[in-house]
């Protein structure tokens, strides 16, 4: 095994929380510093709470809204086609009607 290969253990390495807990364990690095532990996550606490350091949950929240918006938009364009292919087929007979009037003219 060669001596200078692996890194530097450190068996008691300080770990810290952004809520201010503060607990020992082993690594390869003498102090750690992290944004959630036990002491503090959800999962473990029982409590709601949103770890969000990069605005992630604002951002999703804001594209919800936008494609909600486009949806009811969507919904409105699709009512108005709708409406629209209807008041054109009041006002011209279709293929199918015209033959079923030639076909009863015809006939009698």
């Amino acid at each position: 095994m060669k001596a200078s290969l692996h890194p530097v253990w450190y068996p008691e390495a300080r770990v810290t929380c952004a809520c201010g807990n503060t607990f020992i364990t082993g690594s390869s690095l003498p102090e750690i510093r992290v944004e959630i532990c036990s002491g503090c996550h959800p999962l473990f606490t029982g409590q709601q709470k949103f770890v969000d350091t990069l605005g992630q949950v604002e951002r999703f929240q804001k594209k919800t809204e936008i494609s909600e918006g486009k949806k009811e938009e969507r919904k409105r364009i699709l009512e108005a086609r709708k409406s629209k292919v209807a008041e054109q087929k009041k006002e011209r007979p279709s293929l199918k009607d015209l033959l079923m009037q030639a076909r009863k003219t015809a006939v009698s």
